[in-house]
């Protein structure tokens, strides 16, 4: 169990950076505003999503966007936390996890504390602009496709349909 314990330094690493970043941002920036890091393809810049993933549900009433983040949000601490806690997770799905988890406590506090999540990493790719994120969705990304080649070569290796 200690060691499983240990385990909790990944998604509270994530968390803890996520607040950093955010912090500095509100900081240094107002709602709109922008710092160019790479001309044309990379900058900060400060915005606010009260919604879900790419913007999803922002026009929802605020009643309505509770109630769905606090069924996901639970429902997915529950089963990713599980998952997270098993003695018998491998490693690999272990880091994934870890970082879904970060990532989410991080979005699931901004939400919490200010109604919406704070948004600041923004990638231009010729005249098509990618969707605003932060550090907690780059977490849940990368986690989750990291998860997804775990199970996936996990049930190859076992020789199971997935």
């Amino acid at each position: 169990m200690k060691q499983r314990l240990l385990w909790l330094i990944l998604p509270l690493t994530a968390l803890l950076l996520d607040i950093v970043s955010k912090a500095w941002v509100l900081k240094i920036l107002k709602p709109g505003e922008q710092l160019t890091v790479i001309k044309g393809f990379f900058y900060i810049k400060l915005g606010f999503n009260p919604g879900a993933i790419f913007g999803m549900l922002q026009n929802a009433s605020p009643w309505l966007r509770g109630i769905i983040f606090l069924a996901a949000g639970l429902a997915a601490f529950a089963y990713f936390g599980w998952e997270f806690f098993k003695s018998n997770t491998p490693t690999s799905q272990r880091c994934a996890l870890g970082l879904i988890l970060g990532g989410a406590l991080g979005n699931g506090l901004d939400r919490l504390m200010r109604g919406h999540v704070v948004d600041f990493l923004d990638f231009w790719f010729g005249s098509w602009e990618y969707w605003v994120f932060n550090l907690a969705d780059s977490f849940i990304v990368i986690g989750a496709i990291l998860y997804g080649i775990v199970v996936l070569f996990d049930s190859k290796a076992k020789g199971k349909a997935i």
